[in-house]
């Protein structure tokens, strides 16, 4: 885990340092270059063209991918120059929700970055009228509730949801089939025509383990799943701060 983020950090900085040298070498149009839209969860295998647009050859050591989900590059060894290149690699759209800018960046043999940012959208077919709750200052151990709605994103269709196999060893849910008027998302009402949930989440105790025992920051991701939407992985998340 902790290599994933050095090499995001790193990969960031490069990405930071050669933006300009990047718009005198390797060029992608337009920019940022669009991926279009996927479902969450979907696996799509993605193709970028661009063009060396000086006149040497760049020899390329590597490709990598800012942010996740990212793997299976493939790219030439050379790119001529004035010609065009080709990169293609598989991206899993799994975990990710509305808007998403990842970078490619391709690496020479003098180490020099140039990035490629990209611009797609990821459709979560599941609406959560709220996705982060503050458990303000918790022990271990106590018994906590909170409710929210959720709803379909086309809001026609009722979604159905249950914790995922993590998440059911410190959480629990109870749902209630609901109609919701969700025209203010800062005042989701029920009596309204969106078929929807309203889901009741609850712990009867917290742990904290492991890396948890060195901060005073709590931090918990509870994912869900649901049948009608396999491929969804909606969550939320729960934050707060432990009492010592």
């Amino acid at each position: 885990m902790m290599s994933k983020i050095f090499k995001s950090l790193f990969v960031a900085a490069l990405a930071f340092s050669a933006t300009a040298m990047a718009d005198d070498v390797i060029r992608f149009v337009p920019d940022p270059y669009p991926i279009g839209y996927a479902d969450q969860g979907d696996v799509k295998h993605i193709v970028i063209k661009g063009a060396n647009v000086t006149n040497k050859e760049i020899t390329v050591e590597n490709v990598i991918g800012q942010g996740v989900g990212m793997s299976n590059f493939k790219f030439p060894a050379k790119i001529a120059p004035n010609a065009p290149v080709t990169i293609e690699f598989d991206m899993d759209f799994a975990g990710m929700d509305g808007q998403i800018n990842p970078v490619v960046v391709i690496i020479d043999n003098q180490g020099n970055p140039y990035p490629a940012q990209l611009d797609g959208y990821v459709k979560n077919p599941i609406f959560f009228g709220e996705k982060m709750f503050d458990a303000g200052y918790y022990t271990p151990n106590e018994k906590r509730e909170w409710t929210f709605y959720v709803w379909g994103t086309d809001k026609k269709e009722r979604p159905d949801l249950a914790l995922d196999e993590e998440a059911q060893k410190e959480f629990s849910i109870k749902t209630k089939n609901v109609m919701l008027n969700v025209d203010k998302m800062d005042q989701i009402k029920e009596g309204g025509k969106v078929p929807g949930l309203k889901v009741t989440l609850s712990t009867k105790g917290l742990s904290r383990t492991g890396w948890e025992l060195k901060q005073k920051s709590l931090r918990k991701i509870v994912g869900f799943k649901s049948k009608k939407f396999p491929k969804a992985t909606p969550e939320v998340l729960i934050v707060g701060y432990w009492k010592d």
